[in-house]
């Protein structure tokens, strides 16, 4: 009689670094910049020795919903730090690595600041800031053995998304966000024109304005705004969710995905809405034209959801340019140029540029990240 021998055990398969949370700092890196040196503008070279003593100099004023912004926007940040730095750095070394580069990001932020006039530098904004990195590390830690380690996390993405999805999860993730800023059309994202219009007027000392230089004169009558509203909805919705639907495996349950992707979407915008504006303002943006957008999408998402993975992903880009082509001819619609003036900036200040900036160019992110190497995609794994 021979004795058998076991065959070898699988060696544990190696712990390796997470592309969605380096593509996800890399963003959040990038709305944190914007959010502190907006409106980049009006820069000056004041004082160097004065530096010193402005950022010791505690503020006179100040609020507690001061302190918990500060204190919660640099929370991801602080999470998002230990997630790339695993697995080379775990635990308490995870926490003070990530908590010191915490403190030399908000150090910096502070210190260019002092030379912006519409920012002020704050020793109360540092140490909140550093606060948040802090909590964020430890959070980060705590949550790493579900998120990046053998979680049900880990294991849906495994099973529900393409192999190479980070950089799609990360800007899909940053859609509902995107609709915080005030925009004339429900899904009106990328909207340059009337910007650039801006920057030639101040740079020409004339007024310019690009998007009726490219209209040729013609002036739309209020059924076709209503059209142009329907369209860039329908164009827009249905450009972001066939994106989604583009990255899941045919495992994933794309409907329900697609649909709390939207309902978040939707959610954000009727909050956003009742906050800088008033209460009853909260689907003011819900407008005829905004319906009939949502319906169109629908029913194009129905048809669009049978499609290869290779044509939603055309779809999508075709979509999205559609909805940038008309966001930038159709001119805002008058009621919401005055429904917009009153928006109450003051406290939101540090945000509204980051919500701008995502609102701005959350399109042209879609589409690089559509457009990038297509033919190297798998969007179904290997059994």
């Amino acid at each position: 009689m021979t004795d058998t021998v076991p065959p070898p055990a699988h060696p544990p398969a190696p712990l390796r670094s997470s592309p969605f949370a380096r593509a996800s700092l890399v963003a959040y890196l990038f709305l944190i910049v914007y959010a502190s040196w907006y409106p980049f503008s009006g820069w000056q070279n004041n004082n160097l020795a004065a530096l010193t003593d402005v950022i010791r100099q505690w503020p006179r004023y100040w609020t507690w919903f001061d302190v918990l912004t500060n204190i919660v926007g640099y929370v991801p940040l602080g999470m998002l730090l230990v997630f790339v730095l695993y697995p080379w750095c775990r635990r308490w070394l995870a926490i003070a690595l990530s908590t010191l580069i915490g403190v030399l990001i908000s150090g910096t932020m502070e210190t260019v600041q002092y030379f912006l006039p519409s920012r002020v530098t704050s020793l109360l904004d540092f140490l909140t800031n550093s606060t948040g990195g802090l909590i964020g590390a430890i959070l980060g830690v705590l949550l790493t053995p579900l998120i990046l380690e053998k979680g049900r996390l880990r294991l849906l993405r495994k099973q529900w998304l393409s192999k190479e999805a980070s950089r799609e999860m990360v800007i899909l993730g940053l859609w509902p966000l995107a609709q915080i800023y005030p925009q004339a059309y429900l899904f009106g994202h990328g909207q340059l024109l009337p910007i650039l219009s801006d920057w030639l007027g101040d740079l020409f000392d004339t007024s310019v304005d690009l998007a009726a230089i490219l209209r040729n004169g013609i002036e739309l009558s209020a059924e076709e705004y209503w059209l142009s509203e329907t369209i860039i909805t329908a164009c827009g919705c249905t450009g972001a969710i066939l994106m989604c639907l583009f990255i899941l495996d045919k495992n994933a349950p794309k409907a329900r995905v697609a649909a709390l992707l939207l309902l978040a979407a939707l959610s954000v915008k009727a909050m956003a809405s009742a906050l800088f504006f008033k209460p009853e303002y909260a689907f003011s943006w819900l407008t005829p034209g905004a319906q009939g957008g949502l319906l169109i999408a629908s029913i194009m998402l129905y048809g669009f959801s049978y499609a290869p993975t290779h044509v939603q992903r055309r779809l999508s880009v075709l979509m999205l340019l559609i909805s940038l082509l008309f966001v930038n001819l159709v001119p805002s619609n008058p009621y919401f140029i005055v429904t917009l003036q009153t928006w109450v900036q003051g406290k939101f200040l540090n945000f509204n540029g980051a919500a701008q900036f995502l609102s701005l160019l959350w399109p042209f992110f879609a589409l690089w990240a559509l457009l990038r190497n297509p033919a190297n995609r798998q969007a179904a794994k290997p059994p």
